[in-house]
């Protein structure tokens, strides 16, 4: 257009002529000039003499300046000669399609002056394009059952040439069973159609290839050929077959759910859908679906569930074989379960008989058992056996059936319960089995008598016993239970006097208890001996005799008299003199003294309990001779005082006193001067020795007692003997195995009453009525409902209840019911069996009412149909017999049977079907039984005639049309065609689809192919395309087909939105830039014409910014006001284009603009100030603290660098305390804060930004420094001296309670609660005598000061701070008790005194003794103890030897506890002299008193007797087999050492054979 426009410029004057000129125009432009020309020419041909045809001179054309004027230029002017000329090539297909005529207009236009020239070119066809088809081979399917006529349209060939030269006509190569017919759209175009003209026989040819010929009229004519495929399809007119009727498989029962069982397989001569199978069950019950699963496609079965063979061991299993077209075959598996050993056997007890008398003769019947095993053959057959040892015996009674006896004797005393396992094991591979635990419980008798527990007994009593206390505690026990093992005990003799005896002692009946009477006095009776019985309370009683002998023992009841010295007739004391030339050992005098009491109790020891001159004089200490110890010196005194104890041996010892005046002189006369003596000061030394002395005495006394406890002995019975039982047993078992050799048997019908008489069962045992009850005869039946019962009244077997012989034996020929008749009391055993016979209750029942069988119209005569199974539950001729059906032309009926004898029916084709005439047939069938009467049941039979695929489908219209708008949504429905097929089922099903259609409209519209639906799959678009030519087929699924034409035209809308494009423009503008800065420029346009192509652009007025039209399309987005980005930092700004259409179309454009950051903020703390509170002793290098800084702004203008003002602190820089990361304003510690150094910090931290320029601030730190307890307390007062010594405070004797002493101040250098003191008192050396005070630290007296109170009192007090953890310092004050200094100093000399090292060795020597003493006797008492407890363990394992010594004389013997007699007179005395500070151990003669062995018994070789009942008796094998005689040869010993040594061989040898030790004492003794 601005081309046009600088054109007319210069031309201006022509608007002077344009007038002029308009009417010689418009008659130059009425007429057009018109050429014609082949198309295809070659470049600058000649069209035609444009210059001439107008009347134009040559000679004029260069001033004319002629040139073409069209949108393409296909033509040029020669401006020399004036001819138009070819300038491009000119495809008329190209140009003008398929148009007939194809005319190319354009304009010519000359200058000086203006004209314009209106030329037509006319291009001719040329037959330059061939025939082509779209598809090279086209594939058909055709069905062998289409009738001949039948037409099939096939896709046209396309010709792009117009005219003769376009497509003429098609050829088809000769074939015998096609021809070929043309037809016509309404369009005028051809398409060829095949028509079927003979039958088609897949048999004999199921595919045929055509060649189809197009050829055009042009000359030479040409043409294009294609490919047709036929395939011939089969119909369905085969139905399926089985490989085999009948399948057998065996399963094994344990197979686990999904196991694969068998595939079955069915052929289908018939190919396609026709072919594919679909298997499924076929009249089968439920049963068989609960365990098999059929895959409907491949046909495998397999297991759904676990089989159990107890519950059903077969299975029939009828299968369905079915093509699409329903025709179908038949087939029966036969399923056969293999029993497994999966079961395990079952143990049922009967009858329990317990308590059972533990005298029962062997072969006693204790229970019952019944076993049972659900699995069959071997894997059912049980055997049974009890597990461990026991004293039973299990017998095999009857089948299935066993009896518990008694196999040995038993004793309920040893056992008195057993708890009996009985496994059953079954002789399955693996076998399985079960147990079960009978618990026997044994009943006393009174077979034991009471025995002591020990064969006698021997009581030591000591004198002055108080009267009515116990002295001896007998026991007995009887093992037995109940009465049988009570106990009484009596005294039935007594080598006291009849008389005399009550009043003596008596024993307590029921305990055991031996009571004194009387105090017994030793001096008056030393012993006597009683004989006591302990008797049960069984029946008959039983009793035992044990003897005991009690030994009354002295007590130390007489203190010693002292015979000399004697007092004088005055009753003053008597002296002795003593020569001043005594030597050492001098014999000054003697004290005699005596004691009535014997004994221990009689020995006496003599003791100077003080002498004036300690270690002058020396007293003997069993002789009571006073000896000097040293010569005599001049320092010593004249006169001398001894006191002297004399002490005995009881226990307490009593003791008296005698008091010794010795003086020094050589004559009477000297000694004739008053006499004085002075008493000497106690000796704590000696107090303390002499404690230790009484302990050592006591632990030593203590244990030698222990070494004599009584010995148990423990008495065995024999056993009373049963004989004859296996003889009454042998005769018992013959008579039951008699008994169980016959059975009883009954019969009768099923569906009795209740209480209907099967048999007099008493009189078939053979028993009579009364017996039914007193025998307890019963029944016996495991794992049923009770079926029957027993009258008792008369003796009969009725029924309990109802029977059904088909609820209980199903269909099994015989139903046999058995079970069995127990007679408890002789344990009898009788096996019954009742036959229940079959009555015809039943009635034949179909599996369904009614059943319905599909045929094809074209099935061969006497073709077999299986019908649902007929089920009667009866046997034998009252079961299932024979079949009959309704009257009817078509049908009948046979019957057939399987393997295991089950009968069905098969529905026979006798005549061909017809569908068209009769397509169902309704039929009724009949199944009868042979009972008396008979039994029916009824089905109705209805038979569908399938129909065969004989019509193709025909459309409703041949073309369909149909407008749109090009708005459609995607996916709506635009048209929906529609054919029908006469055919039913499969055969009418028709698919629908798309033929001859290009890719671009496959892409944009979509076929439903079941119901036709034509739709949308893309937008449609006018601009693109206005109009759509679509071609579709119907085709049903054998392939027979029609065609149909479908034309749509789209309708324009407004449907295009107008687009926004930028041209130019920034992302990110500067919160600086000025107003009106230019931000971005746009250009919009839309596709649309007219109204709807208007555009019209909009921002929101809310933004800051304006949209400004600029030239043609264009606008530009500017600024209205200053940005700035920390309150806006990102617009989102969005441009509205709208056109002007009905309705308006509209887009948004979304414009993001960032806002560039300057550095316009300062950093900003969120605090005016901080303040910081840091624990002193913190760790260097810690954080103490973190400050930040925001900046609003972005980037690097908001990067914030931390620093510290500089300033110093008691004379260093403060950065030599804190620090700062200069990143993240942590501060961190350099040092540790010390409290009391300083206790505050001020610093300014100062904030920059990292801008340009850089922009900052500052902020105060106060930091506080926390104290902590890292300081003890300080002790001021009192003060250590110089020389490291304590200092010593005075307390007065008269102080008061509450008087001040001292007081102790201490001082902490911290501060606060950590500075807070507290006193407290930790040791003293009289506590409760001084306090100190909590807070004040001050030292007072807390009660009144005593003279026993030491002189020297030291006090610890600790001071402790509050702090956590508190800490503390302590201080020793030492506190003098007198009234001044001299008094302290003196009393300070007088408290020195040099120790006593022979005191102080002596007292370690007495403690180390008396602990070392303590150990021994606690190792003897554990030992000793280790001992009874194993000889204890050792007489309840081994059997007590008796008789072993029957007849040997009695004479004295020697026992251990005689022995134990002589170690207990075997003991020491220690005597501790005071003044000569040594101990006297004596060795005493042994006291034989106790014991029953004399001294004279030692050498002679008399028999030595041990008791019958002796511990001794109990042998080892081992031990058994030492000489005794060798080993007591080699010793060389006197008669006491070797009375000892036995003792002591034998404690450590008790299970030595005592009668060989015997005989080996007679010849060394």
């Amino acid at each position: 257009m601005r081309r046009n426009a600088e054109r007319s410029r210069p031309a201006r004057w022509w608007q002077v002529l344009l007038p002029f000129l308009l009417s010689l125009l418009c008659g130059v432009l009425s007429d057009q000039i018109r050429y014609s020309i082949p198309e295809e020419l070659a470049k600058n041909s000649v069209v035609g003499n444009l210059a001439k045809d107008l009347g134009l001179s040559v000679r004029d054309l260069p001033a004319r300046k002629m040139r073409v004027s069209a949108e393409k230029e296909y033509f040029t002017v020669n401006p020399e000669s004036g001819e138009l000329l070819v300038s491009d090539r000119i495809d008329r297909e190209q140009i003008c399609g398929r148009k007939s005529l194809c005319i190319l207009d354009f304009d010519t236009v000359a200058e000086n002056p203006l004209n314009i020239f209106h030329i037509a070119v006319t291009v001719q066809d040329i037959n330059d394009n061939i025939p082509i088809f779209k598809q090279r081979k086209t594939d058909l399917k055709i069905g062998e059952s289409t009738k001949p006529g039948k037409t099939f349209p096939l896709d046209p060939a396309l010709d792009s040439d117009a005219g003769p030269n376009s497509l003429q006509i098609y050829h088809l190569n000769d074939n015998e069973h096609f021809d070929l017919a043309e037809r016509q759209t309404p369009d005028g175009s051809k398409y060829p159609e095949l028509i079927l003209i003979h039958s088609l026989d897949r048999e004999e040819q199921n595919f045929h290839q055509l060649i189809l010929t197009a050829v055009d009229g042009g000359n030479p004519p040409q043409s294009g050929t294609t490919q047709i495929q036929i395939q011939v399809t089969d119909a369905n007119d085969n139905p399926p077959v089985f490989s085999q009727d009948v399948y057998k498989v065996n399963l094994q029962e344990g197979v686990p759910p999904g196991f694969s069982v068998l595939r079955v397989t069915a052929t289908d001569q018939d190919e396609g859908v026709n072919a594919e199978i679909t298997y499924s069950f076929h009249n089968v019950d439920e049963q068989v679906e609960q365990f098999f699963n059929l895959d409907k496609i491949t046909g495998e079965i397999t297991t759904k569930d676990n089989f159990d063979f107890e519950i059903a061991n077969s299975y029939i299993l009828r299968i369905e074989a079915k093509d699409p077209g329903d025709l179908a075959a038949h087939c029966s598996i036969e399923v056969e379960i293999i029993d497994e050993n999966d079961c395990a056997p079952e143990v049922i007890v009967t009858s329990v008989f317990t308590p059972l008398p533990e005298d029962s003769p062997l072969g006693t019947v204790i229970a019952l058992i019944k076993t049972r095993d659900r699995d069959s053959g071997e894997n059912g057959e049980v055997q049974c056996r009890i597990l461990g040892k026991a004293n039973f015996i299990l017998k095999s009674y009857s089948k299935n059936y066993y009896k518990l006896v008694t196999g040995g004797a038993l004793d309920r005393e040893d056992i008195p319960e057993y708890n009996v396992t009985v496994m059953a094991t079954d002789r399955g591979k693996p076998p399985l089995f079960s147990t079960i635990s009978i618990t026997l419980h044994v009943a006393d008798v009174n077979d034991n008598a009471p025995v002591f527990q020990q064969a006698s007994y021997v009581v030591h009593v000591a004198e002055n016993n108080p009267p009515g206390a116990s002295i001896a505690q007998v026991s007995a026990s009887d093992p037995d239970l109940g009465p049988n093992g009570q106990v009484s005990y009596s005294i039935v003799a007594s080598d006291l006097e009849p008389r005399a005896l009550s009043s003596y002692v008596s024993v307590s009946a029921q305990s055991g208890a031996v009571f004194a009477q009387r105090a017994f006095d030793h001096e008056q009776l030393r012993a006597f001996e009683l004989t006591l019985q302990a008797r049960d309370q069984g029946s008959p009683a039983l009793g035992a005799n044990v003897s005991l002998r009690v030994l009354v023992g002295d007590r130390n009841d007489n203190a010693p008299r002292v015979l000399y010295p004697a007092l004088g007739p005055d009753g003053s004391a008597l002296f002795d003199t003593v020569p001043r030339a005594a030597q050492p050992g001098y014999l000054v005098t003697k004290v005699v003294a005596v004691d009535a009491d014997s004994g221990h109790n009689a020995w006496l020891s003599y003791h100077v309990l003080q002498a004036s001159e300690p270690g002058l004089f020396s007293l003997g200490l069993r002789t009571g001779e006073v000896r000097t110890a040293r010569a005599l010196g001049d320092r010593d005194a004249a006169r001398q005082r001894l006191l002297v104890a004399v002490r005995d041996g009881g226990q307490p010892p009593l003791s008296a006193t005698a008091t010794l005046h010795l003086v020094f002189a050589d004559s009477l006369h000297e000694a004739l001067p008053d006499l004085s003596d002075r008493p000497a000061p106690a000796d704590p030394q000696a107090e303390l020795q002499f404690y230790l002395v009484v302990a050592l005495a006591l632990i030593s006394v203590l244990f030698l007692l222990a070494g004599n406890p009584k010995r148990a002995v423990m008495v065995s019975l024999q056993k009373r003997q049963r004989h004859n039982v296996l003889v009454v047993l042998f005769i018992l078992l013959g008579m039951l195995l008699g008994v169980m050799a016959g059975q009883i048997r009954y019969s009768i019908p099923e569906e009795l009453d209740k209480g209907s008489l099967v048999g007099n069962i008493a009189k078939d045992l053979g028993l009579e009525l009364r017996e039914l009850a007193e025998r307890g005869v019963r029944i016996v039946s495991i794992g049923r409902t009770r079926l029957f019962a027993l009258n008792a009244q008369s003796g009969s077997l009725v029924t309990a209840g109802r029977i059904d012989r088909e609820e209980l034996c199903g269909q099994r020929a015989q139903c046999l019911v058995s079970f069995n008749i127990l007679v408890e009391d002789k344990l009898n055993l009788y096996s019954v069996e009742v036959e229940i016979v079959d009555i015809n209750d039943n009635t034949p029942q179909f599996v369904r009412e009614e059943f319905e069988v599909k045929i094809l119209e074209n099935a061969a005569p006497f073709s077999r149909f299986p019908l649902m199974d007929v089920f009667d539950s009866d046997v034998g001729m009252n079961s299932l017999q024979g079949f009959k059906l309704s009257g009817n032309s078509h049908f009948s009926v046979d019957i057939s049977s399987e393997t295991n004898g089950t009968k069905y029916p098969e529905l026979v084709l006798e005549h061909s079907l017809d569908r068209e005439r009769d397509a169902i047939h309704h039929l009724v069938l009949t199944a009868m039984d042979g009972g008396d009467p008979v039994r029916s049941g009824t089905a109705r039979i209805l038979v569908n005639v399938l129909d065969v695929n004989d019509n193709a489908p025909v459309f409703t219209q041949s073309v369909y049309h149909v407008s749109v708008p090009e708005d459609l949504p995607v996916g709506t429905p635009v048209l929906s065609v529609n054919a029908t097929d006469q055919d039913e089922g499969v055969h009418a099903e028709i698919m629908y689809s798309f033929v001859r259609v290009t890719e671009k409209i496959s892409n944009i519209f979509c076929l439903n192919a079941l119901t036709g639906e034509i739709s949308t799959s893309a937008n449609l678009d006018y601009e693109d395309l206005s109009f759509y030519e679509l071609d579709v087929e119907a085709q049903d699924w054998p392939g027979l087909r029609d065609r149909a034409k479908v034309l749509i035209t789209i309708l324009d809308v407004n449907d295009n939105v107008p687009e926004v494009v930028v041209t130019s423009g920034s992302r990110s503008v500067a919160e600086s830039t000025p107003p009106g800065t230019v931000i971005a420029l746009f250009q919009v346009h839309d596709r649309d014409s007219g109204m709807n192509g208007l555009v019209t652009c909009s921002i929101s007025k809310s933004l800051p910014f304006d949209l400004e039209k600029s030239v043609d399309n264009y606008y530009r987005l500017v600024t209205n006001t200053v940005l700035d980005r920390e309150q806006v930092s990102l617009y989102n700004i969005t441009m509205t284009a709208t056109d002007k259409g009905i309705p308006p179309l509209s887009t948004k454009t979304l414009i993001y603009l960032n806002v560039a950051d300057t550095n316009d903020n300062p950093p900003t703390f969120s605090q005016s100030s901080y303040s910081i509170y840091v624990p002193e002793n913190n760790p260097r290098g810690a954080s103490i603290f973190s400050v930040t800084a925001h900046d609003p702004d972005s980037h690097e203008n908001a990067h914030v660098t931390y620093s510290l003002s500089e300033d110093s602190l008691q004379g260093a820089s403060l950065s030599s305390y804190v620090s700062i990361n200069s990143d993240t304003g942590v501060l961190y510690a350099l040092h540790a804060f010390d409290y009391e150094q300083f206790r505050d910090l001020q610093l300014r931290v100062t904030a920059l930004d990292s801008g340009d320029p850089p922009l900052s601030s500052n902020v105060s730190l106060s930091l506080f420094v926390l104290d902590q307890n890292d300081n003890i307390p300080e002790i001021l007062y009192p003060a250590l001296p110089t020389d490291g010594s304590t200092g010593v405070e005075l307390a007065p004797r008269s102080a008061e309670p509450g008087y001040l002493v001292t007081k102790v101040v201490a001082v902490d250098r911290d501060s606060g609660q950590n500075a807070w003191l507290s006193y407290r008192l930790l040791k003293a050396s009289e506590p409760g005598l001084f306090a100190v005070g909590l807070h004040t630290g001050e030292v007072r007296t807390a009660r009144a000061l005593l003279d026993r109170d030491a002189l020297k009192q030291s006090l610890v007090v600790a001071v402790q701070d509050h702090g956590q953890p508190p800490l503390s310092a302590t201080v020793t004050l030492t506190v003098a008790v007198a009234d001044s200094i001299p008094d302290v100093l003196a009393d300070l000399d007088s408290m020195k005194a040099p120790g006593d090292p022979d005191a102080s060795d002596l007292t370690l020597y007495l403690v180390v003794a008396v602990a070392a003493v303590s150990c021994v006797f606690l190792a003897f008492v554990i030992v000793l103890l280790a001992l009874r407890l194993r000889r204890w363990h050792a007489s309840r394992l081994l059997p007590a030897v008796g008789g072993g010594l029957v007849g040997v004389g009695a004479s004295p013997f020697v026992g251990v506890d005689g022995v134990r007699a002589f170690l207990q007179t075997y003991s020491h005395e220690v005597s501790l002299t005071a003044d000569s500070r040594e101990s006297h151990v004596i060795f005493p003669q042994p006291n034989y008193a106790d014991t029953l062995l004399s001294h004279e018994s030692c050498g002679k070789s008399e028999a030595l007797l041990v008791a019958e009942d002796s511990g001794f008796g109990k042998v080892e094998e081992s031990l058994g087999q030492i000489s005794v005689r060798q080993c007591l040869s080699r010793l060389k010993l006197q008669c006491k050492a070797e009375d000892f040594f036995l003792s002591i061989w034998i404690n450590k040898h008790p299970s030595m054979n005592t009668v060989a030790l015997i005989q080996c004492l007679k010849v060394d003794f």
